[in-house]
């Protein structure tokens, strides 16, 4: 697969039927749901999981998605779905990037850049993230050229 950044994290999916609207094609919130997916997964493998927010009273929450739907998917097709962690400020705010590819062809369908803000579970303000998260998260981060902070 040709990815537009180095060492992503990816994972492999099939279209179900339950993803595909009335137009015939992978409806736009699965792409949410893969990117949601994928951003556990990666979460996960770096070794913090949902019960390690919980134990910590954080979440990181979507402040900002940016997608752009380049071509669409349809039932039966296997996709793949890469995220980096591009930017990571150690103090509150936590960027993704994220690219969907057809494994046939080997197509970019979707990219996004979702921007994240580390609150507190318990009463949702915004929280600084914890050291444990700057231990598993800032060794993982990807150096984006291309990545501009639009805060």
């Amino acid at each position: 697969m040709q990815w537009d950044l180095a060492q992503p994290f990816t994972t492999r999916l099939t279209v179900g039927a339950e993803a595909i609207d009335h137009y015939q094609h992978v409806n736009n919130v699965e792409y949410l749901r893969y990117i949601e997916e994928v951003s556990w997964q990666h979460s996960n493998a770096l070794g913090l999981t949902l019960d390690d927010y919980e134990r910590l009273d954080r979440a990181l929450v979507v402040i900002r998605h940016e997608i752009d739907y380049i071509s669409p998917a349809f039932e039966g097709e296997e996709l793949e779905v890469a995220t980096w962690i591009v930017q990571y400020d150690q103090r509150f705010r936590v960027a993704r990037r994220f690219q969907l590819m057809r494994v046939s062809d080997q197509k970019t369908l979707m990219r996004c850049m979702t921007r994240f803000a580390c609150v507190s579970l318990a009463s949702g303000k915004l929280r600084r993230l914890p050291a444990e998260f700057n231990a598993a998260y800032l060794p993982a981060v990807i150096l984006d050229n291309q990545f501009k902070d639009a805060n």
